[in-house]
């Protein structure tokens, strides 16, 4: 039996209220949810650049490897020239 006031049917209404309650509540969760995405996005972006740092870093120190391994092969080659130019000399 529906509550009536004044010939209104109050039931329609009440069904409303505890609809728009319904989505209060949903919308303040959408909120909570949002900024821990947000956060979430933050933290993400900071490891991002991080990560990109690093990359970076490790393309310069690989760059700097194949130059020292370059000098290696060169100074290698001319010690190995060197000696055997002594050999030649027959002391």
């Amino acid at each position: 039996m529906a509550k009536t006031t004044r010939g209104v049917e109050l039931e329609p209404i009440d069904r409303l209220e505890e609809k728009v309650k319904l989505l209060v509540s949903m919308v303040e969760r959408m909120k909570v949810e949002h900024a821990r995405a947000a956060e979430e996005n933050q933290r993400l972006a900071r490891e991002l650049e991080s990560l990109r740092a690093r990359l970076a870093s490790s393309d310069g120190l690989s760059s700097e490897i194949s130059t020292l391994k370059e000098e290696r092969d060169v100074i290698r080659k001319r010690v190995t020239e060197m000696l055997a130019q002594i050999e030649a000399l027959n002391l």
